[in-house]
């Protein structure tokens, strides 16, 4: 990566463009080395091959106006914003020197999954920052392991800690955001975050996913203490339509009605049609388009600000064909 201004940004092409809202076309992309440190064994689907996917489709002339940082290491004590103090430092501790400590038939950790996860920890604070203080319009948080199945105190479905509600509970307590929007479109549910902000009447999590499938929640039933939950389950082998009605009918009303300060996106892209885990059948056209839904909607009540952080995604085409989609749409494309 070239060298970056100070502050840790690289700045690309210039662009004085504005999109509808009148914020700058800046668009933040996070990432590190580091993601390439957390091992899985031969096989496994959350595998290092998945971020080089991501950087391959942005290496394309047209994303050299990204404005491009390297993910800060955060302290571990950043993840007690939604963990407990005991379970981080459960999961420090169990960090291996050498081999692979296996959590759950799925999850793991190598020794160089804890620097991995504390970057995206740190990319993803830093990402929050950056929006939250207009120093960009968006951000694109590209790190792994994906984040949004581990709950308030335990690891699980590849992911150790939630680093999407991290983001989210930093805006809250560090940033003064009154209102998050927490928004989900990962095949999977993401059993973590509900699980996080179950009793929060100031965060608003909202999921499409697939049902039945890995990890058997998301019922529409499943609402929160305070109606915040917003669970929308699509069946096998339902396409983009029915997926955009979905988001149309059931998912922007809700957020319209919240009117977030600030829209986090956990942006997994294994609903595509080409996903090996899963048979929700979209393409990486209905992820530019939530997207640049998601930026109508942030343009009307957040001042434009959004922050999207990866999660799933495993075929590796999909994947970078989704990402290349969803950043061409927060670039204002």
């Amino acid at each position: 990566m070239p060298a970056l201004l100070p502050g840790g940004y690289k700045r690309g092409r210039a662009n004085a463009e504005t999109r509808p809202g009148g914020h700058a076309l800046s668009t933040l992309y996070v990432t590190h080395p580091s993601a390439l440190e957390h091992a899985t064994p031969p096989g496994h689907p959350e595998r290092p091959a998945r971020m080089q996917a991501v950087e391959r489709a942005l290496e394309d002339e047209r994303f050299s106006a990204l404005v491009r940082s390297h993910a800060p290491k955060s302290d571990p004590s950043v993840a007690e914003l939604v963990h407990p103090a005991a379970f981080v430092a459960e999961l420090v501790e169990a960090s291996p020197k050498e081999g692979l400590l296996q959590i759950d038939s799925d999850t793991l950790m190598s020794p160089g999954s804890l620097n991995t996860c504390l970057h995206a920890i740190g990319g993803s604070v830093h990402a929050v920052d950056a929006v939250m203080k207009g120093e960009c319009a968006n951000a694109f948080v590209a790190m792994r392991p994906p984040g949004h199945h581990a709950e308030i105190s335990r690891a699980m479905g590849f992911c150790l800690f939630n680093h999407a509600a991290i983001a989210v509970r930093h805006a809250q307590k560090n940033l003064g955001a009154a209102r998050v929007a927490l928004v989900d479109w990962d095949v999977h549910h993401g059993n973590g975050s509900q699980d996080i902000f179950w009793a929060d009447k100031d965060v608003m999590y909202a999921s499409t996913h697939q049902m039945p499938l890995f990890p058997g929640s998301g019922s529409p039933s499943e609402r929160g203490d305070h109606d915040t939950i917003v669970n929308v389950p699509l069946r096998a082998f339902d396409d983009g339509a029915v997926f955009r009605e979905a988001f149309e009918k059931r998912i922007l009303p809700r957020l319209d009605a919240f009117k977030p300060d600030l829209i986090v996106i956990s942006a997994g892209f294994d609903a595509h049609k080409l996903d090996p885990l899963a048979n929700v059948q979209l393409d990486e056209a209905d992820f530019g388009w939530a997207t640049r839904r998601l930026m109508e909607l942030a343009d009307r009540h957040a001042g434009g600000r959004i922050v999207s952080i990866l999660e799933g995604g495993y075929s590796l085409d999909g994947l970078a064909r989704s990402v290349a989609a969803h950043m061409d749409a927060l670039m204002g494309r």
